[in-house]
């Protein structure tokens, strides 16, 4: 994968930015995005999303924390995993898109799934 000095620059100022977010937490779909975020630099807290048993199981015990910031893969599992949060968290706390949205555009979509994000990890460390 070609990764140019504008990528390698934007993701960092993205890591920064997550990392500087209070009052908040990220939730990804499974283990290997957790670390994945973790080797590029992520230090905050990470939610694992299949350790919730469900969808019902994860609303209720996310729905304290004051900002959710969806991280979840852009395959069809990942857009529907995020739309079914959406749908049931909208009113209980603020669901962020935005690094989401963020990350696609500095990858300019290469990265579909969030632990391909380690083959950044030599370029950030």
């Amino acid at each position: 994968m070609i990764v140019t000095e504008q990528e390698i620059s934007e993701l960092k100022d993205f890591v920064f930015e997550l990392n500087s977010m209070t009052d908040s937490v990220v939730v990804v779909e499974g283990k290997r995005d957790s670390n994945a975020l973790r080797r590029i630099g992520y230090q905050g807290e990470i939610l694992e999303f299949h350790k919730f048993g469900g969808m019902v199981n994860f609303a209720d015990s996310v729905a304290d924390y004051q900002r959710l910031i969806i991280l979840f893969d852009r395959d069809r599992k990942g857009r529907t995993l995020t739309g079914k949060t959406i749908q049931l968290l909208q009113r209980r706390t603020k669901v962020d898109l935005t690094f989401k949205r963020k990350l696609r555009i500095i990858t300019k979509g290469k990265i579909m799934f969030i632990e391909q994000l380690v083959s950044y990890e030599s370029y950030l460390t």
